[in-house]
C-alpha cells in the first residue's frame, strides 16, 4: 500500500533544506575525473528555490522565452486551440464512487481551480447531467487568500459520509489535510486537520486515523517522507497520538492502512526500506506482527480477509511457485507463520502485464496489457478456487478502472486509444459484458489518421516496441515533423491514450500537432513496465544506459523507415523523461533536431540531496559510492555537457513549485549550456508542482510554448485539407 502512495519522480515527497555541498576540480571535467572527485559547481546558487538571485534568473529567462515563442504568427492558434481542448464541455469526467453519488473534479474557465462536485448514477446517465457542487476551490483559495489546488479525497468506509480533502498550496507534494462532512458539504470544525507537509494517511476506524507527518525534527527520513507511523484518535491533540512504529531515517517512509471491510478488515503497517522493497506488518489486537512477504510484493487490497497481493520477483510458497508479475490472494494467518490458503488469480507472463487491480465486494478486477493493449479480467470466488470471467471491450486500446463501488460491487470503466475519445462503461458484478454509459466528443478528426506498432532492435538485441500515429497515407520520404515522447523508468507504462484527454500526455496533441501536420512516436523502452518487472529491472543502476540505447534505436529505426529524419525529429521527456532526452541529447546529438526537457533530473551527482530525490537511489544508485559515481557519471547530463559539441536547440520547463524534483536541476542545466552559447529556451511556472501547471490557462501555456517551439526547430507541420 506504501508503494502506492510513493512517486516516482514525475508523480510525492517532503521538501528538505537545499544542502550546501562544496566541491573540489572543475565542473566539465566530471566525465572523465576519478570516481568519487568532488567537482565545483558555479551554478549551485540556482539550486535556492527562493533565493533572490535565482528568482531574477528565472525571471529574466521566463520573459526571454516568452517574449521569443509568443511572437511567432503561430502561438495563438497554438494557444487557443491548447485551451480549447482542455476547457472543452465534453471531456470525459473521471468519477468515484462514494455511498450513492458519483464524485468528480472539474475545471474549465469559470473554474480554473476546479470544483469537487457529484451527482447521482442514474442523472449521469443523461446527456447532461445535473452535478452539485461539493466544494469550491478556488473560492476557497480567494476566501483564505491561498493558492489552493485539490489533490484528492480519502473516503471513511463503510458510511462514506466523511473524507479527509487534500489541499496542496501551489499544486506542490506538500498538503494540508481538512476533515470534510459529505452530508453537509462542509469541512468539519473539530474534525481532523493536519497542517501542510508530505503526509501519509489512512482511515483506521470512523473515529482513527493511521498518520505519518512532520511531527518535529527527526521525524521525517532523508527522503523527505514520515517515518514515524502513529495512530490518531478524534478529539486528541496529534501530539498525543500512539506511536505504532517507527523507522530508521535512511528508509524511504512508514504508513498504515485499514484493508477491506468489517469483520474481514485487515490492518497493516508498511515500511519502505527504498523505493522497490519494504516489509510488512500486521496490527491486531494491540500487537504489531511481522508478515512474510517477498521485499518487492506490493499489497493492493483485502478481500474477505485474504491480502491481495502483487508480485514483483518469483516468490514460492506452499511449495507452489509463482513466477514474477503474478496476483495472488494469501491470507495473512499464512504470512504470520500459521495455516492458511495461497490462491493463485493470474500468473505474469512476459507478453501479458497486470497494470492494476481493483477490489469489490464481489471479486477481484485485474487490468492488464497485451502486447501493450488493454484487457479487464474479473476473478470470483468458486467453490475452492477462484473462476476467471473475461470483461467484454473494445481491443486496441487503453483500459483502466477508474473507480468501483464497494456497495454493488459496480466498477466504472474508461477505454480509450489514439484516435479513439475516452468512453466510460458500467461494468455490472453479474455480467461480462461492459455497458457503454459515455463517451467523450472528439476533439480532433481522429478518423483521418491510422495507427502503427512497430519494432526494432537495440544495441544488446533486444526487440523494442514503439507506436506512430500519423495521416494515413503517410509520405515515407524522411520528411514528416515528428513528436516522440518517452519515460523510461520507474516500471511506469506508457500505453495509448487519445489526445484530448486532459490527463493524456497533458499535449492535447491531436488537435495541435496531428491535424497540423505531425507525427506522434511513443516508445515503450526498457525502464518501464510494459512487460512487466523484467522489463523495468533490466534498465536498473549501471543498465540505465539500456534505456537510452533503446530509446535512440526508436530514432533510428524511424530514420531508416523514412518516417523522418534526424533534422525533422523532435524528442521530449519529462522527470525521468527529461533526464532521458538530456542524457541521449548528450550522447547521440546527431539523431535530433530538438530537445524539449520538462521537470527534469540532470545532476546525477546531487540528485539524491534534494527533495525527494534519496528515495530514487534503488532506481539510479547513489553518487556518494565511488563504484555507483562511476557509472552515473557517464550519462549525468550536467556533468558531460561541455563546449564545442553539436547539439541540437534545446527547451526546458520545470515549476517553481515542484517539491519533488526541483527547479534547480532544470536552471542549472539551462545556464551552464546558455553561457557554452547553445540555442536554449526556458520556462518555469510559478505553481503546479510536479505536475508544472495547476490551471488549464497555465498548461495551454506551458503546451502552446512547446509546439510552438517544436514547429520552429524541426519544421513546420503542413497537412493537405481532406
Amino acid at each position: 500500500m506504501l508503494k502506492q502512495r510513493l512517486r516516482a519522480p514525475w508523480r510525492a515527497s517532503r521538501f528538505l533544506a537545499l544542502l550546501s555541498f562544496i566541491m573540489a576540480g572543475p565542473l566539465q571535467a566530471a566525465a572523465t575525473a576519478p570516481a568519487g572527485t568532488v567537482l565545483v559547481d558555479p551554478y549551485a546558487w540556482l539550486e535556492e528555490i527562493e533565493g533572490a538571485k535565482a528568482l531574477e534568473w528565472v525571471s529574466q529567462h521566463n520573459a526571454r522565452t516568452a517574449q521569443r515563442l509568443t511572437a511567432r504568427p503561430d502561438y495563438a492558434a497554438l494557444y487557443r486551440d491548447a485551451l480549447t481542448v482542455l476547457n472543452s464541455a465534453s471531456r470525459l469526467p473521471t468519477v468515484e464512487a462514494h455511498g450513492q453519488y458519483l464524485y468528480n473534479f472539474w475545471q474549465d474557465e469559470a473554474h480554473p481551480r476546479g470544483i469537487y462536485r457529484r451527482t447521482t448514477p442514474a442523472e449521469f446517465r443523461q446527456n447532461e447531467p445535473a452535478w452539485e457542487v461539493v466544494l469550491d476551490v478556488d473560492a476557497l483559495a480567494e476566501q483564505e487568500g491561498k493558492p489552493w489546488a485539490f489533490q484528492n479525497a480519502i473516503w471513511r468506509r463503510p458510511d462514506e459520509t466523511r473524507c479527509l480533502i487534500v489541499l496542496a498550496p501551489g499544486g506542490g507534494d506538500a498538503a494540508e489535510i481538512r476533515e470534510f462532512d459529505a452530508e453537509q458539504r462542509t469541512f468539519v470544525a473539530d474534525g481532523f486537520v493536519v497542517p501542510t507537509a508530505k503526509t501519509n494517511v489512512a482511515w483506521a476506524g470512523p473515529d482513527e486515523l493511521y498518520i505519518g507527518t512532520d511531527f518535529g525534527p527527526d521525524t521525517m527520513t532523508a527522503s523527505g517522507y514520515p517515518r514515524i507511523v502513529k495512530r490518531w484518535r478524534r478529539g486528541t491533540p496529534l501530539s498525543t497520538a500512539k506511536t505504532l512504529q517507527e523507522t530508521s531515517p535512511a528508509s524511504v517512509a512508514i504508513a498504515g492502512a485499514a484493508l477491506g471491510e468489517g469483520a474481514h478488515t485487515v490492518h497493516v503497517l508498511t515500511e519502505a526500506l527504498t523505493f522497490w522493497t519494504a516489509r510488512m506488518w500486521q496490527v491486531e489486537n494491540d500487537q504489531i506482527l511481522p508478515l512474510a512477504l517477498p521485499p518487492t510484493a506490493e499489497v493492493v487490497e483485502a478481500f474477505r480477509g485474504q491480502l491481495i497481493v502483487r508480485l514483483k520477483e518469483p516468490w514460492t510458497a506452499q511449495d507452489q511457485p509463482y513466477p514474477a508479475g503474478s496476483v495472488v490472494a494469501v491470507d495473512p494467518a499464512f504470512l504470520r507463520g500459521g495455516s492458511g490458503r495461497v490462491d493463485l488469480l493470474i500468473a505474469g507472463t512476459k507478453a501479458v502485464v497486470v497494470e492494476n487491480v481493483h477490489v469489490t465486494k464481489n471479486g477481484v478486477l485485474v487490468a492488464s496489457m497485451d502486447n501493450v493493449r488493454g484487457r479487464l479480467d474479473r476473478f470470483v470466488p468458486a467453490g475452492n478456487g477462484w473462476k476467471r470471467e473475461s470483461i467484454t471491450l473494445p481491443d486496441h486500446g487503453a483500459v483502466k478502472v477508474v473507480s468501483t463501488n464497494a456497495d454493488t460491487g459496480e466498477a466504472w470503466v474508461e477505454y480509450e486509444s489514439f484516435t479513439t475519445p475516452p468512453t466510460l462503461s458500467l461494468v455490472a458484478p453479474d455480467q461480462t459484458v461492459a455497458e457503454r454509459i459515455k463517451a467523450q466528443a472528439p476533439s480532433f478528426a481522429g478518423e483521418r489518421f491510422e495507427v502503427q506498432q512497430q519494432w526494432c532492435t537495440s544495441t544488446d538485441g533486444t526487440l523494442v516496441p514503439y507506436f506512430v500515429v500519423g495521416p494515413k497515407g503517410l509520405n515515407y520520404d524522411g520528411a514528416n515533423p515528428v513528436w516522440m515522447f518517452s519515460y523510461g523508468g520507474f516500471e511506469n507504462v506508457l500505453t495509448p491514450s487519445y489526445s484530448g484527454s486532459y490527463e493524456a500526455l497533458q499535449g492535447a496533441y491531436g488537435k495541435l500537432w496531428l491535424e497540423r501536420g505531425g507525427v506522434f512516436v511513443l516508445a515503450n523502452i526498457r525502464g518501464g513496465g510494459e512487460f512487466g518487472p523484467a522489463w523495468h529491472q533490466a534498465a536498473l543502476l549501471e543498465n540505465r544506459p539500456k534505456a537510452f540505447e533503446d530509446f535512440e534505436a526508436v530514432a533510428r529505426d524511424l530514420v531508416a523507415r523514412k518516417i523522418t529524419s534526424p533534422a525533422h525529429l523532435g524528442i521530449e521527456g519529462r522527470s525521468n523523461g527529461g533526464l532521458l532526452v538530456g542524457a541521449t541529447m548528450l550522447r547521440h546529438p546527431e539523431l535530433y533536431g530538438a530537445v524539449v526537457c520538462g521537470n527534469p533530473l540532470l545532476d546525477m551527482q546531487r540528485y539524491h540531496q534534494l527533495l525527494a530525490g534519496a528515495s530514487w537511489m534503488a532506481e539510479y544508485g547513489n553518487p556518494d559510492e565511488p563504484a555507483q559515481w562511476a557509472f552515473l557519471r557517464t550519462y549525468s547530463p550536467y556533468h558531460n555537457v561541455r563546449a564545442g559539441q553539436k547539439l541540437p536547440p534545446v527547451m526546458f520547463y520545470t515549476s517553481t513549485r515542484d517539491d519533488r524534483v526541483p527547479p534547480g536541476h532544470a536552471r542549472k542545466m539551462a545556464a551552464k549550456m546558455d553561457a557554452l552559447g547553445y540555442a536554449v529556451d526556458y520556462y518555469e511556472n510559478t505553481e503546479g508542482g510536479h505536475h508544472g501547471s495547476v490551471t488549464s490557462e497555465q498548461l495551454a501555456t506551458r503546451i502552446a510554448r512547446t509546439y510552438a517551439f517544436l514547429c520552429e526547430k524541426i519544421g513546420r507541420p503542413t497537412l493537405p485539407a481532406p
